[in-house]
């Protein structure tokens, strides 16, 4: 019997990200590189923004300031979201990893999306609270 032809890859990196022909875990791992990717940019934000602080009181009632506007809140969402969902795919894959619940990938996920959207709403409505 032969095996099936694999065509060649030749988009490189970006088949990483196409989603077609992937089954339900291969959207939830696209979703964990992609959040990955922006916690990895935020962290570098995150430590240049610590920075300026370090400038003095001036530099800091400017950085609250600036923190406050919408779209600042807005990529603040945006991480919580992805380290919500980073955090809570990566114990679903360590436990497909080690063979736990593996038939049940599906529902698993949809329990890590429900969950990151449970908090994300917590948080945001907290954050909108206090501002």
């Amino acid at each position: 019997m032969e095996s099936p032809a694999k065509k060649p890859n030749t988009r490189g990196i970006l088949d990483w990200f196409d989603p077609r022909g992937r089954q339900v875990g291969g959207w939830g791992f696209i979703l964990n590189r992609l959040t990955a990717i922006g916690l990895t940019v935020y962290l570098y934000l995150h430590l240049v923004m610590l920075g300026k602080l370090a400038q003095g009181p001036e530099a800091y009632d400017s950085f609250i300031a600036f923190a406050k506007q919408p779209l600042i809140m807005f990529g603040e969402m945006l991480v919580i979201i992805g380290g919500l969902y980073h955090g809570l795919n990566g114990v679903r894959i360590a436990l497909n990893s080690f063979g736990v619940a593996v038939p049940a990938q599906k529902q698993l996920l949809y329990g890590v999306l429900g969950l990151t959207l449970v908090g994300s709403l917590i948080f945001g409505l907290r954050m909108l609270a206090a501002h």
